[in-house]
């Protein structure tokens, strides 16, 4: 490279499932790893954005796949499969929680290793996957050989995303072994704390993540809490990120812009404490809007 040419961009890249969430007024493009890829592209000019997946060769694939590129995210290893682009029917509760309905063996279902995939591993500086995308052999075996593909100092971000029954203490024991930062909920916390050894009663949050992160190595843990804020842990601190008033309309999505916004920070090296803090402002504003991934003005992360 001469002195004249720009460093190449760092490689983000949103692994697993691609799927379209059926609400009750109609479609929206989703899947937490395509929301998390849209988010990031959205909050930043400054990284180069992947969506590794597969959709269906169909109406539903064909639109997801311009979805991502006007929203500037890469589909140069988005596949291409006969079986039915994913679908999932997503119901709303009157305080704007969300519960899923998912269609069985999907495209995203079958996604496969190719050479393409393994290039870009190679390259990949952050990667983020979780387990819904894992619930059939073939896909979870591409995704974990994309993870342990990655170069030694990518950032492999597990945003768990427990979607029962699509899970099992195996996928999460094998993700959490190929990962250096986890992002988990409340709810996911004891599961994750059930598979980390034995705790004592009186147990505080911090130290469930202290011990959490000793069990699997990790340099990173976010735990985000709903209407109460969120908490980081990282180098061995824990940081509180203070909820931000909003009012909710949805939450779909709102998690997948928090990793977007902590895997920006992580990037930068910006501190902890801010980190945590303008990746709730970001997921606050996510919740306020309709849909998984809308516009994010520049002043929620600048």
């Amino acid at each position: 490279m001469s002195i004249d040419e720009d460093p190449p961009r760092p490689i983000v890249v949103g692994l697993g499932e691609v799927l379209w969430d059926v609400f009750p007024d109609g479609p929206r493009f989703g899947g937490a790893p395509a929301n998390y890829a849209c988010s990031v592209a959205a909050l930043s000019s400054q990284v180069e954005v992947f969506i590794a997946s597969r959709v269906g060769d169909d109406d539903l694939g064909r639109q997801a796949t311009q979805e991502f590129k006007r929203r500037n995210v890469n589909t140069s290893v988005l596949q291409t499969d006969s079986k039915r682009t994913g679908v999932v029917n997503v119901l709303v509760d009157q305080d704007g929680g969300a519960s899923y309905e998912f269609a069985a063996d999907t495209a995203w279902d079958n996604l496969q290793w190719t050479l393409p995939m393994q290039s870009l591993a190679g390259r990949t500086t952050a990667v983020c996957f979780g387990s819904l995308g894992q619930r059939s052999a073939e896909s979870r075996a591409a995704i974990l050989q994309f993870v342990g593909a990655t170069p030694d100092d990518c950032l492999r971000i597990f945003d768990i995303n427990l979607r029962p029954p699509f899970h099992s203490d195996d996928v999460i024991v094998e993700s959490l072994k190929l990962a250096n930062v986890l992002k988990l909920n409340d709810d996911e916390l004891s599961v994750v704390a059930r598979l980390s050894g034995e705790s004592s009663a009186e147990e505080s949050t911090d130290a469930t993540l202290q011990r959490i992160t000793q069990c699997w190595n990790l340099d990173t843990v976010a735990l985000t809490c709903g209407a109460d804020g969120a908490m980081l842990l990282h180098g061995g601190v824990v940081y509180d990120g203070s909820a931000v008033s909003t009012k909710v309309v949805d939450t779909v999505g709102a998690g997948d812009a928090f990793t977007a916004a902590m895997t920006l920070g992580l990037l930068d090296g910006r501190p902890p404490a801010e980190i945590c803090a303008r990746a709730c402002r970001v997921a606050a504003f996510v919740c306020s809007q309709p849909g998984a991934t809308p516009a994010i003005p520049d002043h929620l992360y600048s």
